[in-house]
């Protein structure tokens, strides 16, 4: 019986320590310190991007976020999209959040736009100097419904 009481509690530990690890992972992400500095070839400036040590050890590893697909009507249907952190009346790009809350994904798949909260799956790369991407790169993505 006690056998079978801490292999019950070993188990739900491991699944809650998984649920965990998902649920904190745009917290994780968030550990970043944007410095901006102006660039002579473009003529605007450009934000750098620093990320804490917790995050550069996700780099090239595969992760889990939810959120929301961002709208973009001219490459809807296709396999890329900006998922956010927040609905997008509340995105990045409305001017509601920080960069750290949006990441580019490139799925193994085409994907259909929907407005209900989705579950990606994918490895993290991470851009600390493109000015033309998002700070944030999934790439090899699997989407799915969010379970909320």
């Amino acid at each position: 019986m006690r056998k079978g009481l801490i292999f019950i509690f070993f188990v739900l530990s491991i699944s809650f320590s998984s649920f965990a690890q998902e649920q904190n992972m745009w917290k994780t992400l968030s550990h970043v310190t944007v410095e901006k500095s102006f660039d002579e070839v473009l003529s605007i400036d450009i934000e750098h991007y620093d990320f804490a040590s917790q995050v550069k050890a996700l780099d090239g590893k595969k992760i889990s976020l939810e959120g929301w697909m961002i709208p973009l009507d001219e490459l809807r249907g296709e396999n890329y999209f900006v998922l956010s952190s927040l609905p997008f009346a509340n995105c990045f790009f409305c001017g509601g959040a920080g960069p750290e809350t949006v990441a580019e994904v490139f799925s193994k798949k085409e994907v259909k736009y929907t407005e209900k909260k989705v579950k990606v799956t994918g490895v993290l790369t991470l851009n600390s100097d493109d000015p033309l991407r998002l700070m944030y790169i999934l790439n090899d993505v699997e989407v799915q419904d969010a379970k909320d």
